[in-house]
């Protein structure tokens, strides 16, 4: 067995930490976690306070025990370090607390650390150990070294230098009576002291009596014109059980509320005036966006993409379709017969030329609001923006023309860009049907019309997610899905892809029949590669910006000048329904 250390000597003496004890936060300091801080030297300061060297009180010797760690304080002459030791001897302060850095953590144990300064307190955080981190550790279990630092309150009590050491785990009073430990003050403490009786004593004898009158539970209460708590600031009642609280007359009142307005949120803010904070929604952090840039409410476009990428296109914007019509009867090759006249043949030609249209795309912005909006860049956005619409329009118009009347100044021209709904018979072969039949006849009339297509391979259907629903519902006579997938749809229709298109929907057109009807179109089968989309060099789609100095604004110009035809006879089928009446 070892010799027992021979205490320093020392003004007071007690438990700057103790280990196994668990912390709110969940971690525990544990057995010689600050071993290599036994026998050190460290300062005594006041709250931790490093601001003021008139905040250092003295110093602190530390020793390392098995049940923690043990320090010897020793106050210096100043008169901070004077007026703390007579607080300490007169039992005014009783609690310590440490400062330390360099923590090695496993599993939420303190294995290692270092002591910086041992701190007087005016009490500490609870009757155990509370560590409070700057930065979050990790709690996998794995050792890491912080860099963080650490205060650790034990809220043990001191011992004083005359208190026998003989049992480290408890400790005496003192016996020393008011009068002789105010007679060890010097003269200029005892002014101080004089000073402060007289301070408390100038309260006036009517505030005194309206705070006893008023609070006869000894609550905390303000008086008028006073901005001072009438509090023992030594008072040692745990202060949690002085924390504001709502009663339960109160708590009914709020859930009251909630039930007329329906929302409890709703309602602790209606009573936040009389039971808490006023305006607390104040305190509230910002609502933050999802995304650096704001979602667009758009159409569905991905059949854009495969409509512009399926067109052929040419690096000239005048197209001249010539077709030699070789159908007739007189186109036939004929027989002979000996001594006979043979006759000639005469082939009707078919000429169609397609001019380019010009389709743009213009926007501003002022030059102050590009500066100001600093969380995306706006100008990029706005360009992503107008290159979708723009490429939404041209597959539009090609499609089933961009819906304008002719009337209008913005019309996209349906002689320059022909949309295949609209093309002659010659190209886009009408499929009509009735307005009372179902959509499994439907099928069977498309797939007979099917002799008229004349395109390349196998053609596309554009069609109305309606159109499409419609199919794949259809049903056998045991209520089996005769089409369980979207292939075995397209088997059955011939084409190679379905696509929904949603600008389709609800479009219509008058018939040039001797009684006009109104037709419903439900779907187009072509071959993108018989479209045509021509654009001369410069023609193609540019973009142009420019500043105007007079206005402060920036604009921005996006533009094609192309044409678009099918250029290839019976290259299309337009399915089309007779509306119901009314």
């Amino acid at each position: 067995m070892g010799q027992k250390k021979v205490a320093p000597k020392s003004d007071f003496s007690g438990y700057a930490t103790k280990n196994g004890i668990k912390c709110k936060d969940g971690r525990t300091i544990m057995r010689d976690a600050f071993a290599e801080c036994d026998g050190i030297t460290v300062p005594l300061v006041w709250q931790h306070l490093h601001n003021e060297p008139s905040n250092i009180l003295g110093h602190a010797i530390l020793e390392n025990r098995e049940d923690g760690v043990y320090t010897y304080g020793v106050f210096n002459d100043t008169p901070n370090g004077q007026n703390a030791k007579i607080a300490v001897e007169h039992g005014d302060i009783k609690a310590l607390s440490i400062y330390a850095n360099e923590l090695v953590e496993k599993s939420k144990s303190v294995m290692h650390g270092v002591i910086r300064e041992v701190s007087l307190v005016m009490a500490g955080a609870n009757a155990g150990a509370l560590i409070e981190n700057v930065s979050i550790a990790h709690g996998d279990g794995t050792e890491t070294d912080l860099d963080d630092e650490v205060i650790i309150f034990t809220g043990l009590a001191l011992e004083h230098a005359d208190t026998s050491p003989a049992d480290d785990s408890k400790t005496t009073g003192n016996d020393e009576t008011v009068q002789e430990v105010f007679d060890t003050l010097s003269e200029k403490q005892k002014t101080v002291v004089y000073a402060l009786i007289a301070e408390v004593s100038s309260q006036s004898e009517d505030d005194m009596a309206q705070s006893e009158d008023d609070d006869p539970d000894n609550t905390i209460k303000h008086t008028t014109g006073d901005k001072n708590m009438k509090q023992n600031v030594f008072d040692k009642t745990d202060p949690e059980t002085n924390l504001e609280s709502l009663s339960h007359a109160q708590f009914d009142s709020i859930i009251s509320t909630a039930k007329e307005c329906g929302s409890f949120r709703t309602s602790f803010l209606a009573h936040a005036v009389d039971y808490g904070i006023e305006n607390i929604d104040y305190l509230f952090p910002d609502a933050k966006t999802l995304t650096n840039s704001p979602d667009m409410i758009q159409r569905r476009m991905e059949w854009v993409t495969v409509f512009m990428n399926g067109t052929k296109h040419t690096p000239f914007s005048r197209i001249k379709s010539v077709h030699a019509d070789i159908t007739a009867e007189e186109a036939r090759a004929k027989g002979y017969l000996k001594g006979g006249l043979k006759k000639d043949e005469v082939i009707t030609l078919l000429k169609r030329i397609t001019t380019p249209w010009t389709v743009y795309k213009k926007q501003k912005l002022d030059r102050d609001d590009i500066i100001d909006i600093t969380d995306l860049d706006v100008v990029a956005w706005m360009k992503a923006e107008m290159r979708v619409m723009l490429d939404e329009e041209l597959a539009r118009a090609c499609l089933i023309s961009d819906g304008r009347g002719v009337e209008d100044d913005d019309k996209i021209s349906e002689t320059n860009i022909r949309p295949i709904y609209k093309d002659a018979d010659l190209y886009a072969h009408k499929v009509r049907v009735d307005a009372d039949v179902e959509a499994d006849e439907i099928i069977d009339a498309i797939i007979r019309a099917r002799k008229e297509y004349k395109g390349s391979g196998n053609p596309v259907l554009f069609t109305t997610a309606d159109f499409v629903n419609d199919m794949l519902l259809l049903k056998d006579t045991l209520g089996r899905r005769i089409y369980g997938t979207l292939a075995e749809l397209e088997a059955a229709l011939r084409v190679s892809k379905i696509v929904e298109v949603e600008v389709m929907e609800g479009v219509t057109r008058q018939s040039t029949d001797t009684t006009p009807v109104t037709l419903n179109l439900l779907g187009i089968l072509v071959n993108l590669n018989d479209y045509t989309i021509g654009a001369d060099k410069g023609g193609g789609i540019s973009m142009f910006d420019d500043f105007d100095i007079d206005y402060n604004q920036y604009k921005y110009l996006l533009e094609t000048r192309c044409c678009g035809a099918l250029t290839k006879p019976k290259s299309a089928l337009v399915i089309e329904q007779v509306a119901t009446a009314g």
